[in-house]
């Protein structure tokens, strides 16, 4: 099995363990940032109305060959949103998926059978650019995120095309828990103005500046704000997720895109009934060890607090069980040796 870090206290109310200097622990067992929720002042959520995001996406319909790019992973998430686009709203959606040469079979799988059934064009874009990238960051014992650098990557291909085909929105798959921003996507990439995202944000700034001698990453971005105002220059398309508007349970639409597009889940992802790379897995190893925990513990805490999900089935979902063989075949898809 692979190595577990030093245990940590975890907060009370969240999942989120001790990890200072950007999550500290009280007497009483509570973490940094669920103390901060308490005490400051709530502020008034955006409402997001169905209504206002069926206005928006009547504005562009019908105006290209493509009303949105539907960004799909083949997870539940992103497959729910290529049907709503198709079938709940009834636009012409271009279905994109990229593939960084780590995407499952049950992933494409699902993809394939989604874009067959409700018969949508489709693009598919394979490219292993980033895989020198992914090996420097492990070899260098770097602390920046894989998934974050990955992020900025394919938002990055995503608008480029968006742009390429004139097409004016973006769609993606993100949840509340993952982002409620327009343009903002999900595994911290973007947000190093929370706390728990600190460290993260600070090692992959300082990875990313070692990158700047070397002619193949030369141009990449430095942050996602970078990404999102180099493609305003070139193209002004909106990202949006339906998941902020709908307040359609996981379960619900799981079972929904089961029945009409025979959607399976995965025989192997983390966390647990998520859809995601397996390169994902030598990730969330990576962040173990460097902070204690990941991205997905930062999500599912919103949620908890939000209490859109419980403690209890948030621990389970995050627990990490990934034999060590099995990560290190991944290190040696590129083509290096997994870190003692």
């Amino acid at each position: 099995m692979s190595e577990v870090p030093q245990a940590r206290r975890t907060c009370r109310r969240c999942v989120l363990p001790e990890s200072p200097p950007d999550i500290t622990m009280d007497s009483e067992g509570l973490c940094s940032v669920c103390l901060e929720a308490q005490s400051s002042k709530p502020q008034p959520e955006e409402e997001l109305l169905e209504s206002d995001f069926t206005r928006l996406l009547g504005k562009h319909r019908g105006k290209q060959k493509h009303d949105c790019l539907v960004m799909c992973s083949g997870g539940k998430d992103s497959t729910a949103s290529l049907y709503y686009m198709r079938k709940r709203y009834h636009l012409n959606p271009l279905a994109f998926t990229f593939d960084h040469g780590f995407e499952t079979e049950g992933a494409l799988r699902n993809v394939h059978k989604a874009v067959e059934k409700l018969d949508v064009d489709f693009l598919f874009y394979r490219s292993t650019f980033m895989r020198d990238m992914f090996a420097k960051i492990v070899t260098s014992g770097s602390g920046a995120i894989l998934c974050h650098l990955c992020s900025m990557w394919y938002m990055q291909v995503a608008l480029d095309i968006a742009a390429r085909y004139d097409i004016p929105l973006v769609i993606a798959g993100w949840t509340k828990g993952q982002s409620a921003h327009q343009g903002t996507p999900s595994n911290g990439a973007g947000q190093a103005g929370n706390r728990e995202y600190a460290s993260m944000s600070e090692a992959t700034r300082r990875f990313l500046a070692t990158l700047k001698q070397d002619p193949k990453y030369r141009d990449f971005p430095q942050s996602m704000e970078e990404v999102l105002k180099r493609a305003r220059r070139r193209h002004k398309a909106i990202v949006l997720s339906p998941h902020w508007f709908l307040d359609t349970h996981p379960d619900e639409y799981v079972e929904l895109i089961r029945r009409e597009l025979d959607w399976e889940y995965p025989d192997l992802s983390y966390p647990a009934k998520s859809t995601n790379c397996s390169l994902n897995f030598l990730a969330m190893h990576l962040s173990l060890k460097h902070y204690g925990y990941t991205h997905y513990h930062v999500e599912q805490s919103k949620l908890i607090r939000a209490n859109q999900q419980t403690r209890e089935e948030a621990l389970k979902d995050l627990e990490f069980n990934c034999p060590r063989e099995f990560l290190a075949s991944l290190a040696g898809r590129l083509g290096i040796e997994l870190p003692e």
